[in-house]
C-alpha cells in the first residue's frame, strides 16, 4: 500500500478502534513532508463539517501559514463527500488520491447521494432544504462595498 494512503488508513483505523466514528481518514503531502493528518471527528465534536478531508485541510493550512495549498496532495480513505470535494477545490489541491468509493461508503450506511441528487436537480423539487431568495438588493450592498475597496486581497 502507499505509505501515504497507509497513514490516511491508520487515521480511520483509530476512529473505529476508538468508536468514535467511522473508517475516514486523510492526510495532506507537500514535496514528499506529510504536513497534515486527520480523522472523521463528526461523533467526537458533534460537528457534521469535522469530516477528516477538511480537519486535514485545517492543519495544513495552520502548518503553513496560508490558505493556497495547491502545492500539496490529498490522500483519503475515500471518495470525499461533496462539501470536502469543495474545500479541495477552494484549497487549490491539484491531486487527490482516495480509497474506497462512495458506493463502498453507502453500503455501510454512509450516503451522500441526497445531495448529489439536490444538486444535479438545480435544488427544484428537492425536499431535503427549502431554498429561497431574500433581501438581494440589501445584500449586493455588500458586494459593492467589497468592489470599490482599494486594499482588497482575494482569495
Amino acid at each position: 500500500m502507499n505509505k501515504y494512503m497507509q497513514a490516511a488508513v491508520e487515521e480511520g483505523l483509530k476512529n473505529i478502534q476508538s468508536g468514535e466514528g467511522g473508517p475516514f481518514g486523510a492526510v495532506i503531502v507537500r514535496n514528499g513532508e506529510l504536513i497534515a493528518r486527520a480523522r472523521n471527528k463528526v461523533l467526537l465534536t458533534n460537528d457534521p463539517t469535522m469530516h477528516a478531508e477538511i480537519i486535514a485541510i485545517r492543519q495544513a493550512c495552520e502548518a503553513l501559514g496560508r490558505f493556497d495549498l495547491s502545492d500539496c496532495e490529498l490522500y483519503s480513505t475515500c471518495l470525499p463527500c461533496p462539501m470536502c470535494i469543495g474545500a479541495i477545490f477552494w484549497a487549490r489541491i491539484p491531486k487527490l488520491y482516495y480509497g474506497a468509493l462512495d458506493s463502498d461508503a453507502e453500503a455501510i450506511g454512509f450516503s451522500d447521494k441526497f445531495i448529489y441528487d439536490a444538486i444535479r436537480s438545480d435544488f427544484q423539487g428537492q425536499e431535503a432544504l427549502a431554498i429561497e431568495a431574500l433581501d438581494r438588493e440589501g445584500c449586493l450592498e455588500l458586494f459593492r462595498a467589497w468592489g470599490r475597496k482599494q486594499d482588497k486581497k482575494m482569495y
